[in-house]
C-alpha cells in the first residue's frame, strides 16, 4: 500500500482561512480510517490569495474548505 503525503500551508493567511480546522479535520479522518499517511505544515508558499492550500501527494490544492476536505481526502487517499 502506497504512503501517501499531505502538506497543509501554515502560513498565517491560510492558518486563520481555514487550514487550523483542516488540519484537525485531517488528523481525524487519518485515525478513523486508519490511515498511514506522512502529515506535515509548511511555511507559507506565497499563494496566500488562493488559500487555505494544501498538497496530496505532491498536487496542490487551493481554496480548500472543511466542507470540500472530505470529498478531496476519500478522493486522493481511496480509504476503500
Amino acid at each position: 500500500m502506497k504512503k501517501h503525503s499531505i502538506e497543509i500551508c501554515m502560513g498565517s493567511s491560510c492558518f486563520a482561512r481555514g487550514n487550523k480546522r483542516n488540519l484537525q479535520i485531517i488528523e481525524e479522518y487519518l485515525s478513523k480510517h486508519q490511515l498511514e499517511c506522512a502529515l506535515s505544515g509548511r511555511g507559507c508558499i506565497g499563494k496566500c490569495r488562493s488559500g487555505p492550500n494544501i498538497r496530496i501527494d505532491g498536487e496542490e490544492f487551493e481554496r480548500v474548505d472543511s466542507e470540500s476536505l472530505i470529498d478531496l481526502l476519500d478522493a486522493k487517499l481511496g480509504h476503500d
